[in-house]
């Protein structure tokens, strides 16, 4: 929690609520850049939105340009494409949408699971460019929260804002002389925590199949190669310097064993298995409520 005293900034913006707080009161243009921030991140990657630039792809082959922001995002879906053999892919838009996780929220499969086509043989993601030789679902969204986190802590640290918590619904990033206690929501029960951990002057993500769920069995993390949402993880947690990355490993621990992430990545994570278990880095230990 932030500590007491310090001020929040609250509002909603893609889809979910966020919360900036600050050891000092947020000037009004700063607020206004960090709406301008989200907003525009909104209507860069949506794929819920028709006007998006990402949806432009969903109309046929073509290319389009994004910010420069998105290089970074390329390299990290592509490092974690490879490191799970494909199970985690940007082009897992068009297996939610076809299991009810669509535009229109209508939450009713239009059909069998089905994987994603191959990064390899429709997607050209060079640099700031993106062109499909088909029409596609570019979905970033495993690791695109947390990189919206990271740009907000740049525009407060660009203001002169030095300590602060931002909170995009779990993902947050913190910066600080004083770390911050967060509590580990449970997967099963919003209203518990199953132990708490330190932040200090890091992210921390979380991934959780209870939280975008509908139907039997059905919620948003999904096996690109099968399309089929995974049953055997139910929560993770992961720590790393950024939101991004930390956001990303969040759906990768549901694929892969940790690991194959750390021979790569340098962070602490922590995984609840459906049947109750748990395991843990070194970072979680001794933070978890027996």
């Amino acid at each position: 929690m932030p500590h007491p005293g310090w001020s929040r900034f609250s509002f909603e913006g893609i889809g979910t609520h966020w919360e900036i707080s600050t050891s000092s009161i947020l000037a009004l243009e700063v607020q206004r850049q960090l709406l301008g921030t989200v907003a525009d991140y909104d209507h860069t990657y949506s794929r819920f939105r028709p006007d998006s630039l990402v949806s432009a792809l969903q109309r046929g082959p073509g290319s389009i340009s994004l910010p420069g922001h998105s290089v970074a995002l390329r390299d990290l879906y592509e490092a974690l494409y490879r490191i799970t053999g494909g199970s985690m892919t940007p082009l897992i838009g068009n297996s939610l949408n076809r299991l009810g996780y669509d535009a229109g929220y209508t939450l009713v499969p239009s059909g069998a699971p089905e994987g994603a086509v191959k990064w390899e043989d429709v997607l050209e993601w060079s640099g700031t460019t993106v062109s499909g030789k088909v029409p596609l679902v570019l979905d970033v969204g495993a690791a695109g929260k947390g990189q919206l986190v990271d740009l907000l802590g740049e525009v407060l640290r660009s203001a002169g804002y030095l300590d602060f918590l931002v909170d995009g619904s779990g993902d947050m990033l913190h910066s600080g002389s004083l770390p911050v206690t967060v509590a580990l929501e449970h997967p099963y029960n919003p209203k518990q925590a199953i132990g708490t951990v330190e932040l200090d002057n890091s992210a921390l993500c979380a991934s959780a199949s209870n939280r975008r769920a509908w139907g039997d069995g059905l919620h948003h993390v999904l096996d690109g190669i099968t399309g089929q949402p995974i049953q055997t993880t139910v929560a993770t947690w992961t720590m790393a310097a950024s939101a991004m990355v930390a956001d990303a490993l969040a759906t990768a621990l549901f694929m892969v064993e940790p690991a194959a992430l750390e021979v790569e990545f340098d962070f602490s994570w922590l995984r609840v298995f459906s049947n109750g278990t748990a395991t843990f880095s070194a970072g979680f230990e001794g933070r978890l409520f027996t």
